[in-house]
């Protein structure tokens, strides 16, 4: 007996129902801000989202960037009632917006619409298991390096993958967890070695990897 084929699902389909709605955004506009009410979650249809955070005393990190077919603002389905970080458009966005009083009976009633929302939460845990490591052991260039690697999309065959554009070296900064003149630094070296390269937007390529492989970069 032959296995039956599980069908990709696409949330799009959702668009139009009571409390789901697609929303566009332009590059650097808001989503939501840190401290506003958590009313709904997001997934990412296309283009790229900052999630930020600033602490009281105007410090400012990134948290993470997401991309196409990702989910975010997911903290308010944990009874969170206030966005503990910003989202803003990096791109164009669009977005879909779950409203969180609907995603309960969502949850129960689409079974192939709570399995890819699963299958995002645990990417997530365990990409953040992967920074915690990495904050914990590795040299803020190997943090750099894999960043880069995350954020690159390469094809099947490729060996060189594209960054979003306009990435700012402040932005990188942000989510190294370091100053700009060492990223600065970083990005030079890499750029020497042929591990990146600039023509109008940025380019990794695969031998970026070779960082992360080298065991001399311990924590610094």
């Amino acid at each position: 007996m032959s296995k039956k084929r599980v069908r990709h699902f696409e949330p799009e389909t959702l668009v139009g129902a009571s409390e789901i709605k697609l929303e566009n955004y332009r590059p650097d506009e808001n989503i939501f801000m840190q401290g506003h009410r958590a009313r709904a979650l997001y997934y990412v249809v296309k283009g790229k989202v900052k999630f930020a955070v600033r602490s009281d005393q105007g410090k400012s990190a990134v948290l993470a960037i997401f991309s196409q077919g990702e989910f975010f603002g997911v903290g308010c389905m944990a009874n969170a009632h206030l966005y503990k970080a910003t989202a803003s458009a990096i791109t164009a966005c669009s977005l879909i917006a779950f409203e969180k009083q609907a995603m309960p009976g969502l949850l129960q009633s689409r079974p192939e619409f709570s399995e890819l929302f699963v299958k995002g939460l645990v990417a997530r845990v365990i990409r953040y298991e992967e920074e915690l490591v990495d904050c914990l052991f590795n040299s803020s260039e190997k943090r750099l390096a894999r960043i880069l690697l995350a954020l690159a999309h390469f094809g099947r065959k490729s060996e060189t993958g594209h960054v979003i554009p306009k990435l700012s070296q402040q932005t990188l900064c942000e989510m190294v967890g370091t100053t700009r003149s060492r990223v600065s630094l970083f990005m030079n070296k890499f750029r020497k070695l042929g591990m990146v390269t600039y023509n109008g937007e940025l380019k990794v390529h695969k031998s970026l990897h070779s960082v992360l492989l080298d065991a001399r970069q311990t924590k610094r």
